[in-house]
Parts: structure tokens; C-alpha cells; sequence
């Protein structure tokens, strides 16, 4: 028998998690929605991702962070959870620096993405 997991996350900011799902190109929903599992059991969720096969993937808000729902013996993505979830936080990453350093007044001046898939951002600030 199947059942929903959740995997925890370092996630906290709803609007950079979209915004990374968004530039990854993947078709997300806002919630709060049910992710649709095994045998028509569901799970709250503040973002879905619907699946081909049915079964969904969400982002549920446990009280300290988003952590990643869904069945995993249904999971139907190009990259394992593993390599998904690394994607999705990366994405993240990027986006929460850049919101909050454009907070502080900086913009960003250099991106460079590296061999090993890491992000190189340089951000400046103007003083008067």
C-alpha cells in the first residue's frame, strides 16, 4: 500500500518558491488545494503540481518551513526527489537572495552560473 511523504525542507518564503517553480517552467497551482494520492486519499497543500498520472506533488506549510508531499511510488518528474528538490532550492536560493538584496537597495551586477550547477552572484549598492 502507498502513502504520502513528506520531506522536509529549507523553504520558508511562499512567494520565492513559486517564483522558483515559475522559472523552472513547472506548472504549479496555488492553494490551499488537496494533492491527489493513492486511492482518492489527499493532503493539504499551499501549492500542487499535477502530475499526468493523477497522483499531484505539493508544498504544505508544517508550522517552520515547506516540505515537500507527495507518493512517492507515483512520483513522474524528469529528475528523481532527490535532484528535484536540489533544482527547486536552488531556484529558491536565488530568488530569496535577489528579493532580499534588492530589499537593501543592491541590484544585481554579474550572475555566472558555474561547471558544478552552482550561481556566482556579485550585487552592488550605489552610495550617494
Amino acid at each position: 500500500m502507498s502513502h504520502f511523504s513528506q520531506i522536509k525542507t529549507q523553504i520558508r518564503n511562499l512567494d520565492s518558491l513559486k517564483d522558483a517553480l515559475t522559472e523552472l517552467g513547472i506548472d504549479w497551482k496555488p492553494g490551499p488545494r488537496e494533492v491527489r494520492g493513492y486511492r482518492g486519499q489527499t493532503h493539504p497543500a499551499e501549492v500542487t503540481i499535477e502530475q499526468e498520472n493523477g497522483y499531484d506533488i505539493g508544498f504544505r506549510w508544517n508550522g517552520k518551513e515547506y516540505e515537500l508531499v507527495a507518493d512517492l511510488q507515483y512520483w513522474q518528474q524528469n529528475l528523481s526527489v532527490d535532484g528535484f528538490l536540489r533544482q527547486v532550492t536552488q531556484r529558491y536560493a536565488y530568488q530569496t537572495v535577489v528579493k532580499e538584496t534588492a530589499l537593501a537597495g543592491f541590484q544585481v551586477a554579474e550572475q555566472q552560473k558555474n561547471a558544478d550547477g552552482s550561481i556566482r552572484l556579485v550585487v552592488q549598492r550605489w552610495s550617494a
